[in-house]
């Protein structure tokens, strides 16, 4: 049986050094549901908030609740992130390489993945949209990382364009629910 996603895309000792928590959110079962909190940030102006609509992406609110399903099929899985202030879905799959390719909307994220301590940095390489790369100029910074906090999964994410600002920042915890 192949490895799932996110071990197949992280060296095998570097895996087994990830938090317990790390390892069941992104390597267990074909369907995995969990819930907790999230708080959402993103400039406020009309450019933000039309790029975050475009993409799916939630509003800002702080401790909103949040519920996330990931539907595994081999490599690549669908996420479905659902914030009381928003639903934002992402197909995430092997991006040639080690490179993790997340799709939203139009737009492709290629990152590379690597562990820090117990925990996953992701590390923006390139943007596609609608196929084509991105000048690196206009990719921005997206910085993310999922790790643990007090035994549970966090998630700490936070993407500014140029011209643009903070398009959206969100951080929280996330506890299983059910793993099928």
């Amino acid at each position: 049986m192949p490895l799932a996603l996110f071990p197949s895309l992280l060296d095998a000792m570097d895996w087994s050094q990830l938090a317990p928590a790390v390892q069941r959110m992104h390597g267990e079962g074909k369907v995995l549901e969990a819930s907790g909190t999230a708080h959402v940030d993103g400039d406020a102006h009309l450019l933000a908030r039309l790029l975050r609509r475009l993409l799916s992406l939630p509003e800002p609110g702080a401790a909103q609740a949040i519920a996330l399903t990931i539907e595994r099929n081999g490599q690549r899985e669908t996420w479905t992130r659902r914030f009381a202030r928003g639903q934002m879905r992402s197909t995430l799959q092997p991006g040639g390489g080690t490179l993790l390719r997340e799709r939203l909307g139009p737009v492709s994220l290629h990152f590379s993945l690597h562990r820090d301590d117990h925990a996953i940095d992701w590390q923006l390489r390139r943007v596609t949209v609608l196929g084509l790369p991105l000048p690196r100029t206009l990719c921005g910074t997206v910085l993310s990382r999922s790790g643990t906090h007090e035994g549970r999964y966090a998630f700490d994410i936070n993407a500014r364009l140029p011209g643009i600002g903070r398009l959206i920042a969100y951080r929280g915890w996330l506890e299983i629910d059910r793993v099928l």
